[in-house]
């Protein structure tokens, strides 16, 4: 039986390690939206006629952030732009557009950015100030650097395993069970599969390294060692192997991308896939009561696979000719009703303490699988070094999908990730 939603936030408090002491709490004299009586400034400036917000182009995001920035207008009479933009692309766009005058207020973005973004002066650090209390420590931990709180948290996730009940009578427990599953119900001549991830996309498949011992950078009290990185250690190894079998035993097509794999599995051809939470609404549209989600399947050895934990932030851009009401309205996206209304909408689970205890998503079997599975997980480093991760490492997972020795290819890893870290200058 799946785990309380109370593991949840206790997982939430316990990586919370690095959260800093929030600036002095302060309050505004003049409140217009119900947020600025407990955000960051002393007294509001004058209104702007707009405030310009990037949000990531995916349709019930962009729902849901618009219906909410609607009801901001209303109260407050500040239009907001919102400008679909890629997350992952945003940073390079903030970086020309800005110091043209072409910037946003407001940027959308996972929390393992931050650091890269502090350090080439691109956003702004914000005073949460009484609203500190609000957000899981786990998310606060997340935005924070320098000592510094670098935004308003807004989506906590992780990955977990969904499968499709009419096809799966049971959740699998241990990987053993999950590859009979690939084994008996893998058809690839009519696009039928037991078992489907993004296999070659470091991100899903970190359980199957850091589950064997492998890690990114060494981590105590939350301080990463960057110079240390455990990607070609023998429980890397280990991961890696595992992951070239399902390719070797033809479990996984070769060159796999997630939109062929969503259409399968909505298409009721896939038994299981490794995804987020972001797919459940689709997925609920094509399959109904069928769907189901349970924790990653047990490793070989007996642990849980411990997945990335990410938590996605709004962020207040350096350029931004006002922050005031830039964090006025971060702070209003963010609050408990619209925090509902974002999962409603989206789906995704909020970064609240208070919305992760309402009954709507801790009595959901679906999002409660989720939130158990988190317990098993780990935050991304938010070191800008990790920038120098991805590339390499998802390079390498692609030569091992077509069968290259695995340690050859991870020490190549290894070493391509240490000269981009000494090229970049990053020290974190």
């Amino acid at each position: 039986m799946k785990k309380q939603l109370g593991s949840w936030f206790i997982f939430l408090c316990m990586i919370g390690l690095l959260v800093a002491c929030g600036p002095d709490d302060a309050q505004p004299e003049e409140t217009t939206s119900g947020e600025a009586e407990e955000g960051s400034t002393d007294e509001m400036p004058e209104k702007p006629d707009q405030l310009t917000v990037w949000i990531n182009p995916e349709e019930k995001q962009e729902e849901a952030v618009n219906e909410i920035a609607e009801a901001y207008t209303e109260e407050t009479g500040i239009e907001i732009e919102t400008i679909p933009i890629d997350m992952l692309e945003q940073v390079e766009k903030l970086d020309v557009e800005g110091p043209a005058g072409n910037g946003p207020d407001i940027i959308f973005q996972p929390h393992d950015r931050i650091g890269d973004l502090v350090l080439r002066g691109l956003i702004d650090p914000v005073n949460l100030g009484e609203l500190e209390s609000d957000y899981t420590e786990a998310a606060l931990s997340a935005i924070t650097a320098e000592d510094e709180y670098w935004g308003y948290p807004a989506v906590t996730e992780t990955y977990a395993l969904f499968y499709n009940n009419a096809l799966v009578d049971e959740a699998p427990e241990t990987m053993d069970d999950l590859m009979a599953i690939a084994e008996e119900q893998t058809d690839a001549s009519n696009d039928e599969y037991g078992f489907l991830m993004e296999a070659a996309n470091f991100y899903f498949t970190y359980p199957f390294f850091s589950g064997n011992g492998a890690y990114v950078f060494a981590e105590e009290n939350g301080d990463y060692d960057i110079e240390d990185i455990g990607l070609a250690n023998e429980g890397a190894v280990a991961g890696g192997e595992l992951i070239q079998t399902w390719f070797e035993n033809g479990y996984i097509p070769q060159d796999l991308n997630p939109d062929i794999m969503n259409g399968f599995f909505r298409e009721g051809k896939v038994a299981t896939v490794i995804n987020g939470p972001w797919m459940i609404r689709e997925y609920q549209d094509s399959l109904g009561d069928d769907l189901q989600a349970t924790v990653l399947p047990l490793l070989d050895n007996g642990e849980n696979p411990r997945s990335f934990v990410g938590v996605k932030a709004w962020l207040l851009s350096y350029y931004s000719e006002n922050p005031e009401w830039a964090e006025d309205f971060m702070a209003y996206l963010t609050n408990q009703e619209n925090a509902m209304l974002y999962f409603d909408v989206a789906g995704e689970m909020p970064a609240r303490v208070d919305s992760i205890d309402d009954p709507v998503i801790a009595e959901d079997p679906i999002y409660s699988a989720f939130a158990e599975q988190a317990t098993y997980g780990e935050p991304m480093p938010g070191v800008p070094a990790v920038q120098q991760i991805w590339d390499p490492i998802n390079n390498g997972l692609n030569f091992i999908s077509k069968g290259e020795p695995v340690q050859e290819v991870l020490e190549e890893a290894v070493q391509t990730i240490e000269d981009n870290i000494e090229a970049s200058g990053a020290t974190q």
